[in-house]
Formats: C-alpha cells, structure tokens, sequence
C-alpha cells in the first residue's frame, strides 16, 4: 500500500447517451437508462480508483459554499484525510454525450475554480508523508505542484483537456512533473513525434500518452524506451468516460509499488479495460486482488 496525494477537480457529472454525435435536434427524447449522475471529476476519480487498489489518499479539491450537505457529497467527504473545502460560488458540473461509435461530447463549467486559491499550509502539512503527489493542470494546482517539488515528492500530473495550442499555459506544469500523462484527443502529428518531442523538451521520466480505443504509448526515460501498447479486453464496454483517469491512477499505484513502468502500465491497461465495463467516470474498479487476477489471466505469471 502507498500513500498519495490527489488535488483537482471533484464535479458533478451527467452523462448522456445519444444515437449519434453530433446530436440531431428533437424537443424531447424518452429512452429508459441513458442518463446517469453522479460525482466524478479527474482528481475524484483518482481518490476512488487510488482507494479501490488499496492506497491511502489525502485529497483536495474545492466545491461550493452551500454543497457539503448537497445530495452527493454528505457521506462521501467525511473522511479525515479528504480536503474538500465548500468555497467556490457553486460546484462544477459537466455534461457528457455519448454514442455507439464511442465518439464523446463533453460541456464542463469549472465555475469560478479559475480565480480560487487553494490553502496552501493545509496542503504542505498534509504532503509531509505521502509516496507521490498526483495533481490535474487545474490553476489552483499550480503553486500546489511547485510546493511538492520543494518538498521532494515524485510529480505526476494529467494534463486534462490538453490542447497544443496551450502549451505555453502549461509550461510550468511540464517544466517540473516527473510523470505526465496526457490524452490523444488534440495532439498534432504521430504519436511517436509528440511523445518524443515531450521528452526532449522536458525532463519527465514517465510519459503517458492515451490514445483510446487505439491503447497508449509509454516513455521511460530510466529504461530507454518508447513504446505503443494496444488495449487489452476484460470487459464489454459500457462507457468509456474516465477511461483516462483510471489507468493514469492504477499506473500510478503500481509504478510506485514496483518502480518497473512496464509492468505498470500492463496493469493500467487492465484496469482501464475493466472500468470502461461501467457506467459513471469513478465506477468500475477494480481490486489489486482481482487486478493481479486478471494480469496473471492476460499476460501471465510473469512480468
């Protein structure tokens, strides 16, 4: 078991079902089990994921003033080690469409999060004891992340909803993260090129680049290796929603544990495979019991 911290975005999500992306106008649609809600959110289903496979995790992240006792959040955040502080205007929530195609849709409204700073002795206390720190590009996370370098803690950071063309806005963000994973969705050019360019212009020893339905690729700065990994299949799929943040999770559980990225990023893809089984972004994990289960099914006894 390790210990981490998780800092980021904790939202309030509907996910939508839908023929076709993009939607075709009607004024009202009646179909049985195509709209879910739940609490999800990057660094949320971080905790989760983190918490299924058995780690401890001290979390922060920010909500509206008048939400603690909201319908998610009153059993959810009662936890001594979850920092959850009500000071935003209102809670972020998010739209997700979806169709058959596995293509996405998403609306996100981070509400006033921008222009909120989070309490940053709270969050230097907390940090003392904790294996790794793993942070969203969310702003507030800024001074969070220069904070665990100053401490000595191993970085990681997702790089949610990146786009090349906001590069500058994270450089801070790149300049200093030990392990980046970001997703395929708006890169330019190969995967290998952006991979590759990532690690000549920045020091990270782990980059995680998702790709999907297409699997990932992985650099390892330690092993001298850049390589493309395809998806593996313990599920039917469901939705595909927080396919991202649960295998960025379950890597970094495993690569903390084994300091082996390989091995890791097997389990990732496992672990990803099985979540995408369920509906809702922070539903579907598994146990590092049953997670062990299926590698020795997948890819052997071995690593």
């Amino acid at each position: 078991m390790a210990k981490f911290a998780v800092a980021g975005i904790v939202q309030v999500e509907t996910i939508v079902k839908v023929d076709d992306i993009p939607v075709k106008y009607s004024p009202v649609v009646n179909k049985p089990n195509t709209i879910f809600t739940y609490v999800g959110g990057d660094a949320y289903n971080e905790r989760v994921a983190l918490k299924a496979l058995g780690d401890e995790v001290e979390f922060f992240s920010m909500i509206g003033k008048y939400d603690m006792k909201g319908l998610f959040w009153e059993e959810d955040f009662l936890g001594e080690q979850d920092y959850v502080l009500p000071v935003l205007n209102d809670t972020p929530t998010a739209v997700i469409l979806y169709d058959n195609k596995r293509q996405q849709q998403i609306f996100e409204d981070i509400k006033d999060m921008r222009n909120v700073e989070f309490n940053m002795t709270l969050f230097k206390e907390k940090i003392q004891d904790v294996d790794a720190v793993v942070l969203a590009n969310a702003n507030f996370c800024r001074p969070l992340a220069a904070s665990a370098k100053e401490a000595g803690k191993l970085l990681a950071i997702n790089f949610r909803g990146f786009t090349e063309e906001k590069m500058q806005y994270n450089e801070d963000f790149f300049r200093i993260a030990d392990i980046i994973y970001v997703s395929d969705d708006n890169i330019v050019g190969s995967a290998d090129e952006f991979v590759r360019k990532l690690a000549d212009n920045y020091e990270a020893r782990i980059i995680i680049l998702g790709q999907g339905a297409a699997g990932l690729t992985i650099f390892s700065r330690e092993d001298d290796l850049l390589a493309h990994y395809k998806p593996v299949k313990t599920n039917e799929i469901v939705n595909t929603s927080g396919a991202g943040n649960s295998l960025f999770s379950c890597f970094m559980h495993c690569y903390v544990s084994s300091g082996d990225a390989v091995h890791a990023i097997k389990n990732s893809l496992l672990f990803a495979s099985y979540k995408i089984g369920y509906m809702g972004t922070s539903r579907g994990f598994l146990t590092e019991e049953e997670l062990e289960h299926w590698y020795r099914l997948i890819w052997g006894a071995g690593k």
